[in-house]
């Protein structure tokens, strides 16, 4: 059974996870906006020296690869990509908003049954844009990952027929647009390198590991950089 350290920073959320045996061994959060550059290593290296386990015997790094933060997915990156090539170890690359179904799934372990009830992850991607998809139960693919304006029409041929549950970053400023009796909002989902390891498990066992050379997060949107209004003179 593989030794997978799972990374994600894709929103404020920095996340990391040791997995061993198929089993979470150990899992470091950090809630603390723009701290992923400052925190992630170090977390990294607590979570080994705590949990007194050699990084050297891991057998793959997991990383949330996007849609998110421009920011933070370059900084998961970049660090997964450095961990790989020093180790000389395969780079496993985790859809983030596949892997927040995956984390709703863990906390609501009963909507597992509930086969007829679309998962809908939202991340937001700023104003009343979120990157989101829908997954069933077995989070298999419903509609593609996508950047979308919230509109109240927004989901209205699958809400006439259904539920669908709304989780994640990107749904709580969707609960005012998104009128339908039918859309069960849920709070406090948050992207987590939980999720990303449980996923990495079947790729590992797959053998679908990212070209380390190559690889580059998934952005979905171009960065925009934003005018700072600060005063240096």
């Amino acid at each position: 059974m593989p030794n997978i350290l799972a990374i994600e920073t894709s929103t404020t959320v920095c996340s990391v996870a040791l997995w061993t045996n198929n089993l979470l061994f150990a899992l470091k959060e950090n809630h603390e906006k723009n701290a992923h550059s400052r925190m992630l290593s170090v977390m990294i290296k607590e979570i080994f020296s705590e949990n007194k386990f050699s990084i050297n015997f891991i057998d793959a790094v997991a990383v949330s690869k996007g849609p998110g933060s421009y920011t933070g997915l370059r900084i998961g990156v970049s660090l997964a990509k450095g961990l790989c090539y020093g180790l000389s170890k395969p780079l496993i690359a985790v859809d983030t908003l596949k892997a927040l179904a995956q984390q709703y799934l863990l906390l609501h372990p009963e909507t597992k049954n509930c086969k007829e009830i679309p998962l809908c992850p939202m991340l937001d991607a700023r104003r009343l844009e979120v990157y989101t998809a829908l997954y069933n139960s077995n989070l298999d693919e419903i509609l593609s990952v996508s950047s979308l304006v919230i509109e109240d029409s927004c989901f209205q041929k699958y809400l006439h027929q259904k539920k669908i549950i709304f989780f994640g970053p990107g749904a709580k400023k969707c609960k005012n647009i998104i009128s339908s009796p039918n859309a069960i909002f849920v709070d406090d989902i948050e992207p987590s390198a939980h999720g990303v390891g449980v996923l990495s498990q079947e790729l590992y066992k797959n053998k679908q590991f990212a070209d380390i050379a190559y690889f580059e997060p998934f952005y979905l949107k171009d960065f925009i950089a934003i005018k700072s209004n600060k005063k240096f003179f």
